[in-house]
């Protein structure tokens, strides 16, 4: 498993397109990690599978919120174990994080009250939580500023290994003050950085670094795909998302309509990347831009993607905030599954094609948005 970055190589036979095999005849590709609360699990599944594999190679990692926890596990166990040790990591912290876990009581009751740690969608004051998450802030309700999670990330996390790894590891958070995009590269994250890129602003205190404060980076990007443009030889990227972007029923309800926004925003930036990728692929594909590595060249990006599918249908807001151990090994079993499905489908498209038919949607985004007959004066 690679983790010290390379220095892009052309190959002229090819095109100018950057060689995408690792040693053994591995094939590289890099992770972009969405957040998502507890259905983070499922990512903690896909990533199981994919390290299991020993024909993929993790180039590099981008993570937002539950994705950055991942991410940096992830990135902790290949600086000082590899694979097996990245594993252990991810089902060590994640056992951790449950309810069922090892969190000092102090953390464990401050958890309880930001989180309500029961299963949401039952609970009887459901209501009352609600009407108290909008009436009060994190600075109202916890005073003392403890974060669970800080303690949970500097146990299992050895930062300055990840540093000295090399591996190209970013994570995104938002800016409070300028509502801008800040990613952290590998050489200036921490625990506040991953802390900030999950800071949501009714649960957490903005976090600050640099005297600057931040919220969750679902806000801005979830997560971000452009960084490994520049840094990484392989232009294969899989997504593993755990927001879904589309919705079958129109949601009616208070909660359903606040849900359903939240998942559009936390969804936005991701496909503004997309529509950008796209909009590369087609001009290089009609030779009007270069593909390369080198100034005035562009990559021409193939784009993967894991979903929870149709386990995600069946999930809900409110269940992003279950932490009960059962909750997340089903939602890890259920990663494991799509991880084996995608290797099992897609392995030999890696490095040759997206496996994502990105044009088609965005040809029906641009049906929606015009009037009949002009679409085809854009095509």
């Amino acid at each position: 498993m690679s983790l010290i970055p390379r220095g892009l190589r052309k190959n002229k036979s090819n095109g100018g397109r950057p060689e995408v095999n690792g040693g053994n005849g591995r094939k590289r590709i890099n992770l972009a990690l969405q957040g998502g609360g507890a259905h983070g699990a499922f990512t903690w599944g896909v990533l199981d599978e994919l390290l299991n594999d020993s024909r993929i190679e993790i180039e590099g990692m981008s993570g937002t919120s539950a994705g950055a926890v991942n991410a940096v596990m992830v990135a902790d166990g290949l600086a000082r174990g590899g694979p097996e040790e990245a594993r252990k990591r991810l089902a060590d912290f994640w056992r951790a994080a449950s309810r069922d876990g090892d969190l000092s009581k102090l953390n464990r009751a401050i958890s309880d009250r930001l989180f309500s740690l029961v299963p949401i969608v039952t609970a009887p004051f459901q209501p009352f939580i609600d009407a108290w998450s909008r009436t009060l802030s994190p600075y109202d309700t916890n005073p003392l500023n403890i974060n669970p999670l800080r303690d949970l990330i500097v146990r299992f996390v050895d930062f300055d290994a990840v540093k000295k790894s090399g591996m190209p590891l970013f994570i995104a958070a938002t800016n409070v003050h300028t509502g801008r995009l800040r990613v952290f590269p590998c050489d200036k994250i921490d625990a506040d950085a991953v802390l900030a890129s999950a800071a949501l602003p009714h649960v957490f205190r903005a976090v600050e670094i640099d005297g600057e404060p931040y919220w969750d980076g679902g806000y801005t990007a979830n997560p971000p795909i452009y960084p490994f443009f520049r840094t990484t030889q392989t232009e294969d990227v899989l997504v593993v998302q755990i927001n879904p972007v589309v919705r079958t029923q129109t949601p009616h309800s208070a909660q359903e309509i606040m849900n359903r926004i939240n998942e559009i925003t936390f969804n936005s930036s991701l496909v503004a990347e997309y529509r950008a990728i796209e909009f590369v692929r087609r001009l290089i594909d009609d030779g009007a831009l270069k593909r390369g590595t080198g100034p005035g060249e562009y990559r021409r990006i193939n784009v993967h993607r894991i979903d929870l599918g149709f386990i995600g249908r069946k999930l809900t807001a409110s269940s992003r905030l279950n932490t009960d151990f059962d909750f997340f090994e089903m939602l890890h079993r259920a990663g494991r599954r799509a991880g084996r499905r995608f290797l099992d489908q897609h392995f030999d498209d890696i490095g040759v094609r997206s496996t994502i038919d990105l044009r088609e949607e965005m040809r029906a985004e641009r049906e929606e948005q015009m009037p009949a007959g002009v679409d085809r004066l854009t095509k």
